[in-house]
């Protein structure tokens, strides 16, 4: 007899393997994904009789994929890991395993919740919800906290850290723009995370398991940055002493991230245009023309738009590469997310030093700063005040020195 085959979708390493395990003696075949897109390409290459899916994924809202997985798969039985099942009609005989199989993984491994484990009730005491639902997992099938965090968990994104509503908005619209190939210009100060929004779109998109290739337009001498982009040939200027691949090559079927698009030097822009609009290049010293698919991703600090009118940038790029918007917002706009981001990057110092806390006055301190290098300048300043503390294990307001930490 074929071994019937379960495609499992979550984040958690823990909750996979438990499943693996236990699905497994009931001679079951485990497919693994860690996140929403994975599982669906897993699912077209080989479709799974079940698909068990955590209740939040990193990419992806669990309730939308289980809604268009049934519409694309009705075939398939379809359990969520809060225990809502949405089966095929064919799938009944199998629903009571799938179900066994999902209390036994949930009784010894709380983060099969996504939740912090004390808040959970004791296992004991939980009650899974009515066997039958609908695809649209009604709110009555959820159990009190998972309606409580639901809101923040299905949009927040892991790049990002707190849950204000212009954090959560920046994350929405890389949700929705991610799985296409959408050119997306990024806008915002510097040091509010335009990279990682960048990061993210690559992430989430069908070009994930290709190259993510970023090159920062300021950086690069204006004489270096053509071949830089766009690669040469031996013997093209002096100094080729060998051929090189261009960034945008190098980039192929994958994501070209252009940082501060806005310092391109007009002249080279007219040649980026002409890559948008045809998909093709030439290297410098090359009669040849080469084509390539890129995603182009774009960042800026500059009022991009103004500039376009101004003709200090190209009106026609502009309008090629903001075919739609994210903007990133300053720090300022958002300090309700400040303690979080406190926490995490004190976490983060963590890994290598002893976790240090701060004082609340020293926090205090903090959300009064004007914070001209945003999220960037934070990450500094609290970088300058572990090392200004030594072995406390605390951060006072005396260790808090903005100086030049931008």
């Amino acid at each position: 007899m074929t071994p019937r085959t379960a495609l499992v979708a979550s984040a958690d390493d823990s909750f996979r393997q438990r499943l693996n395990e236990i699905l497994t003696g009931l001679r079951w075949q485990v497919r693994e994904a860690t996140g929403g897109a994975e599982a669906w390409t897993a699912a077209e290459t080989a479709l799974p009789e079940a698909f068990i899916v955590d209740s939040w994924l990193p990419d992806l809202s669990s309730s939308e994929l289980l809604r268009d997985f049934k519409t694309c798969f009705p075939e398939v039985a379809l359990l969520s890991s809060d225990g809502c099942v949405f089966e095929g009609s064919s799938q009944k005989p199998h629903r009571q395993e799938l179900l066994y199989a999902l209390r036994r993984s949930q009784e010894t491994d709380c983060a099969a919740w996504n939740v912090a484990p004390v808040l959970l009730e004791p296992a004991a005491a939980r009650q899974l919800p009515p066997i039958e639902a609908t695809a649209a997992a009604p709110p009555e099938c959820r159990s009190g906290l998972e309606r409580a965090v639901s809101p923040i968990v299905e949009e927040r994104l892991p790049e990002f850290i707190g849950e204000s509503a212009s954090m959560l908005e920046v994350c929405r619209r890389i949700r929705l723009v991610a799985p296409r190939a959408t050119p997306v210009l990024i806008e915002g100060p510097t040091g509010s995370g335009k990279e990682l929004v960048a990061q993210a779109l690559h992430r989430l998109s069908k070009r994930s398991r290709k190259p993510f290739v970023a090159i920062n337009c300021a950086a690069i001498p204006e004489a270096l940055l053509e071949a830089e982009l766009f690669g040469h040939t031996r013997g093209a200027f002096t100094g080729a002493v060998q051929g090189r691949v261009g960034r945008i090559e190098s980039a192929d079927g994958g994501t070209l991230f252009l940082d501060e698009i806005g310092e391109m030097p007009l002249a080279l822009q007219a040649k980026l245009l002409r890559f948008v609009e045809s998909g093709e290049l030439q290297r410098i010293g090359d009669n040849e023309t080469l084509k390539v698919d890129v995603r182009i991703l774009a960042a800026t600090h500059r009022p991009l738009a103004q500039h376009a009118q101004t003709g200090a940038f190209r009106a026609d790029l502009y309008y090629r590469l903001a075919v739609f918007l994210i903007r990133t917002p300053a720090l300022n706009d958002h300090l309700e997310d400040l303690p979080q981001l406190v926490a995490h990057f004190l976490s983060q110092m963590g890994r290598e030093t002893p976790v240090k806390t701060i004082e609340a006055s020293a926090l205090s301190k903090l959300k009064g700063h004007s914070w001209p290098g945003n999220v960037r300048e934070l990450e500094h300043v609290l970088e300058r005040a572990a090392i200004l503390s030594g072995d406390e294990p605390v951060m006072t307001c005396q260790e808090i020195d903005f100086g030049l930490a931008v």
